[in-house]
């Protein structure tokens, strides 16, 4: 594996009397494609919510590209700069048109000139396939559209990870391709991506590694080939056999 970009060492997580996340221990490496599968409520959204502190973490440790995630706010913003996050939700800012959605961030956090971050904008639009859509409102987009301004937002920050919470489960089956697909170039291009999604498909063709969460902990991890022909674990091959049946 290359360097580690990420690194958890035991990490814990509860909501209130709730153990959310039970001794979690992962390490990314640079340009990994990361899967993280398994029931509703086993932990997966709450894992990647810690790694740019959307959730805190009260035990163990958390490392994202040499920083420590603590409570020490510069550390956040530091780490905030370098993930970008895409949610089940896009998030759109629904008075501001596409184009506008795209560069809040570059002007705002990274100082950047209005002409400079309209000029990364409208690349990146044109990277996740839809520039034409620039100059108009998220509410006169389609789900998927959406979700792609989503994606071309988060990377107007030039992020180094990318972080995905089941970026494609409020999408009709129609609009779920063209999301993915995005996702593919963008995993095809080296980007560090840990991706949280039931699409199977997916994870077969782009994840270097896949982790099956239960219950708040790791039962399972390997590569595609060994996860969906070779689960050693009685609760993952239970798990694929109910999803992969649809």
């Amino acid at each position: 594996m290359s360097e580690p970009i990420i690194i958890a060492q035991d990490v814990h997580k509860w909501f209130g009397q709730f153990h959310a996340l039970r001794g979690i221990d992962m390490e990314v490496g640079k340009g990994e494609v990361i899967v993280i599968f398994g029931p509703s409520g086993s932990g997966k959204s709450t894992f990647i919510r810690t790694i740019n502190r959307l959730e805190e973490h009260q035990q163990g440790t958390i490392i994202v590209d040499g920083i420590e995630l603590s409570h020490d706010v510069r550390n956040i913003a530091a780490i905030r700069r370098e993930v970008g996050m895409v949610f089940q939700q896009f998030n759109l800012f629904p008075h501001l048109t596409v184009l506008q959605n795209v560069t809040l961030g570059p002007i705002q956090v990274r100082k950047w000139k209005k002409s400079k971050a309209e000029e990364v904008a409208m690349q990146l639009l044109e990277r996740v396939g839809i520039p034409e859509q620039a100059s108009k409102y998220p509410g006169q987009l389609s789900g998927g559209q959406q979700q792609r301004v989503a994606i071309a937002r988060a990377l107007a920050m030039q992020p180094k990870i990318m972080l995905f919470d089941e970026p494609t489960s409020a999408l009709d089956p129609e609009m779920i391709k063209e999301v993915l697909d995005v996702m593919v170039g963008l995993a095809e291009s080296g980007m560090t991506m840990l991706v949280v999604t039931h699409e199977m498909g997916f994870a077969r063709a782009v994840a270097n590694r896949m982790f099956f969460f239960d219950e708040g902990s790791i039962v399972e991890s390997g590569p595609p080939s060994q996860i969906f022909e070779h689960p050693q674990e009685d609760r993952t091959k239970l798990f694929l056999s109910q999803i992969l049946q649809h």
